[in-house]
């Protein structure tokens, strides 16, 4: 299984398509066996989704996001964690402890991605 967070550094980002990086963690028996940081390609409607569907990832944490990619993860059979923060690892880890659950924190407007998760 791999989970992937939408980051600012080591950090959830607030909004999804805007996060600076991706960490992805790649998991064995419950347990994190590795984990990768990659730079977020850019935000194009769509494409991230796809992006790290490609990459085999089962599961995206982040803060918010918008209805459009959250649309696109569920048709692709990923499950998406939103309104998690702190650091990344701790919300991959929570996550795999059964303590992690989406708020449903959809962002609505663009523009106002910095309010993304309040």
């Amino acid at each position: 299984m791999k989970i992937a967070v939408a980051s600012e550094n080591e950090m959830v980002t607030e909004h999804f398509g805007h996060c600076k990086n991706f960490n992805i963690f790649e998991v064995e028996n419950n347990q994190i066996v590795k984990n990768e940081s990659i730079p977020n390609p850019g935000h194009r409607p769509g494409f991230l989704p796809n992006f790290l569907n490609d990459r085999g990832v089962n599961v995206i944490i982040s803060g918010g996001m918008g209805g459009g990619a959250i649309d696109i993860f569920n048709e692709k059979g990923i499950e998406v964690i939103v309104g998690a923060g702190g650091q990344a690892k701790a919300a991959a880890e929570q996550y795999l402890q059964g303590t992690l659950k989406s708020t449903g924190s959809v962002c609505h407007e663009h523009q106002h991605h910095d309010e993304c998760g309040n």
